[in-house]
């Protein structure tokens, strides 16, 4: 009887592991749809992928494959600033980083239509950003496997200086943007990947994340496993 339990108990764990696997893929892939849509709206792409998309552009690199350099950067960035703390687990965040850059370049394909010649348009194309962006995020938190690089260096900076993740976040944020308007305008001359859909973006993901947590985050937690996953800890993608 013992034997019996003890294997049913690791198929439940083995089919967990492998759900929780599926939502954090399907959710990466949504959240780079939603990336795309804010590139093509023209109106402003997020913080956190604002360094990303910059330097895509000065170097006229895809933008996928920058996202994951940038991104396997904030890993190592983690290892310099935790040193002996870091654990070597979150190595797993340079497959997390490659896996989205590869949707990052996928969705780009796919959707190779050029972006509305209305601001009406755009706003529309910046408003589908937002939900895709807030459901990948739903998904992906649901699933509690590994953070992205960026959130795991805003965790990390929070726990080193000892300040909450929130204020954190927003200093990580600034930066970024600070950042990328600094280097487009060296090198380019004129802002790009930065206007006031990168502020309606930072505000407006996590409102509609927080509406959708409260009536599906149950769901897939109750699809997946038990364990109820951390979502006030968002990366904004």
């Amino acid at each position: 009887m013992g034997k019996v339990l003890a294997n049913h108990w690791k198929k439940e764990k083995l089919e967990s592991f492998i759900k929780r696997c599926i939502l954090y893929v399907v959710g990466l892939f949504v959240l780079a749809l939603g990336v795309i849509f804010s590139v093509k709206s023209n109106l402003g792409v997020t913080p956190v992928t604002s360094i990303p998309y910059v330097l895509s552009v000065i170097a006229n690199r895809d933008l996928g494959l920058v996202t994951t350099t940038i991104f396997t950067f904030y890993v190592f960035l983690q290892i310099l600033i935790l040193r002996g703390q870091f654990q070597l687990k979150q190595l797993l965040q340079i497959v997390c980083a490659s896996i989205f850059g590869i949707f990052v370049t996928l969705a780009n394909r796919i959707f190779i239509f050029n972006a509305p010649a209305t601001y009406g348009g755009q706003v529309l194309f910046l408003l589908i950003s937002i939900v895709l962006v807030a459901i990948g995020l739903l998904l992906y938190l649901a699933a509690d496997i590994i953070p992205q690089p960026a959130e795991g260096l805003v965790l990390t900076i929070a726990q080193k200086k000892k300040i909450e993740f929130s204020k954190a976040k927003i200093l990580f944020d600034i930066t970024c943007v600070s950042l990328s308007i600094l280097l487009i305008l060296l090198t380019m001359g004129e802002l790009q990947g930065i206007r006031e859909g990168t502020l309606i973006s930072a505000i407006g993901i996590g409102k509609v994340l927080g509406i959708l947590s409260k009536r599906f985050k149950k769901y897939l937690i109750g699809f997946c496993t038990e364990k109820e996953a951390d979502f006030t800890k968002v990366e904004l993608e």
